[in-house]
């Protein structure tokens, strides 16, 4: 067997032992109760290496106005758009 293919396969084994290292433990699942991570700043989760579109709780009026509320830690931004197109937004933490 030459010398790259024995590299080769050896690599192969540290890659996938590195792979199962990088799972996370039962323990750190139970923390996180859906298995999902979110990148911040992004409008997405990764659940079971996915992207999953993160759950937003908007209200769309039929005169185009919406209000929508989603968790940042431990606040909870609300987002509002008006019909005119005004847009507010605010943060409570409680």
């Amino acid at each position: 067997m030459s010398m790259f293919v024995r590299t080769t396969i050896a690599a192969a084994f540290v890659a996938v032992g590195l792979g199962f290292a990088a799972v996370p433990d039962s323990a750190s699942a139970q923390a996180n109760s859906q298995g999902c991570v979110s990148p911040p700043g992004l409008n997405y989760m990764i659940c079971n290496g996915q992207r999953v579109p993160k759950p937003t709780n908007r209200i769309t009026n039929p005169d185009g106005s919406w209000r929508e509320e989603s968790k940042q830690g431990n606040c909870i931004v609300v987002r509002e758009k008006s019909a005119t197109g005004e847009f507010k937004e605010s943060r409570r933490c409680d």
